[in-house]
């Protein structure tokens, strides 16, 4: 089923400087970039995007992480897009994530895991209407969509 998803590439992957990495990782597998576009995150907008972790002693500490720098907040759409991309990024804990994700070759941290990723259909949907106006995700087209699919995989 075509998807999209929200990427974020936190403050860790702006400082060490891999988002053209990162990027290039989602684009080599077949993604589709929808949206993309640079914020400054306020509390607020993390008091809401990591609510269910308000009960959390690092709540605060997490929110304060990812106001560091910038962030980039990617839309990337595909068939079953939220477990393409969470197969990408590989386990949260950065030390336990399988070489060859970019979590796994790219961070040795829980909290400094370079992405953050939709880890549901409905979380991505509610993600994306939190980052982007409608008007910032785009459909365009994909010429080369007849080699990155099967046929009757659309």
């Amino acid at each position: 089923m075509l998807q999209r998803t929200l990427v974020i590439l936190k403050p860790s992957c702006l400082m060490r400087g891999l988002v053209g990495e990162v990027t290039r990782r989602f684009e080599q597998k077949g993604l589709h970039l929808c949206g993309m576009k640079m914020c400054q995150l306020t509390d607020a907008q993390l008091s809401e995007h990591y609510a269910h972790l308000s009960a959390k002693p690092f709540f605060q500490q997490i929110k304060d992480a990812m106001m560091v720098t910038p962030v980039i907040v990617c839309c990337y759409e595909g068939i079953d897009a939220v477990d393409v991309v969470r197969s990408l990024t590989g386990s949260t804990n950065g030390r336990k994530a399988a070489p060859g994700t970019i979590r796994g070759d790219f961070s040795m941290s829980y909290q400094e895991n370079i992405v953050h990723a939709s880890d549901s259909a409905e979380n991505a949907a509610i993600e994306l209407a939190r980052f982007f106006r409608p008007e910032e995700l785009f459909d365009y087209a994909q010429p080369l969509r007849d080699f990155t699919y099967a046929a009757d995989e659309f």
